[in-house]
């Protein structure tokens, strides 16, 4: 009950941020802008007890949108939203024996934020930072083993937690809190963006009840991508640089 409260309020104050700027006497836009993005990702699951990890790097692409709608003084203020695919999961990192494991876990993501940027919105730079809510469905997992995974092995894991192992995912639908920040060019080709954000699941992959092995288990990707938007529609007026 207490994540969906703070996904409930995370959600209401992304959308109080666009309320209360039109609520200011800014400048008006209503530029339209979509493309692609694309980049890497590193993951870790936060397990409850925990389980050893090195990150396990994987990749992500999609398709964007930005509907920008004023600038407030210097604030240049939009809302992004994206349909993307990332490959996601975990890699175990076992020091007591030969045994290696890793699980591959395919997600599709809708994150929508809300946007602040600084800088130009024409031609030239622009820096932008941006939060909002993150939903997501893995639709495939595979696991992968190696070395001689003998009861022998598995009794010297730390802990003695063995009980991801072979265990199926129950909860594919995923929701969380995205943020982070980056640089945008912008020209007479479109724009391009290159950014960076943290994505923190207030969901779990397995259950979590006082019977369940795991009292949490979220996921935690650090994301870095390249976006090109083009416009669709843009605001007339040579006020706009």
């Amino acid at each position: 009950m207490r994540k969906v409260k703070v996904l409930v309020s995370a959600i209401l104050a992304f959308w109080a941020v666009p309320g209360m700027v039109q609520a200011q006497v800014g400048d008006a836009r209503s530029d339209i802008a979509i493309g692609v993005n694309g980049g890497a990702l590193m993951n870790q699951v936060s397990f409850q007890p925990t389980i050893k990890q090195s990150w396990k790097f994987g990749e992500t692409f999609g398709l964007s949108f930005r509907y920008t709608c004023e600038k407030y003084f210097a604030a240049i203020c939009a809302i992004t939203a994206e349909v993307n695919y990332a490959k996601m999961g975990w890699k175990e990192l076992i020091e007591t024996s030969e045994d290696t494991y890793s699980r591959d876990m395919s997600y599709v993501q809708v994150p929508i934020f809300a946007r602040l940027g600084w800088g130009r919105e024409r031609r030239g730079g622009q820096f932008f930072i941006q939060v909002g809510p993150q939903l997501g469905y893995c639709f495939s997992d595979k696991e992968h083993r190696g070395g001689e995974w003998s009861d022998g092995t598995l009794y010297l894991r730390p802990n003695h937690v063995t009980q991801q192992y072979g265990l199926k995912i129950d909860n594919r639908f995923e929701y969380g809190i995205a943020g982070g920040g980056g640089f945008e060019f912008s020209g007479k080709f479109g724009h391009i963006l290159l950014d960076a954000r943290y994505f923190f699941a207030l969901s779990d992959i397995f259950k979590n009840g006082k019977k369940d092995p795991f009292g949490r288990s979220a996921n935690g990707p650090i994301i870095v991508k390249m976006t090109y938007l083009f416009d669709l529609k843009k605001t007339k007026g040579d006020h706009i640089k």
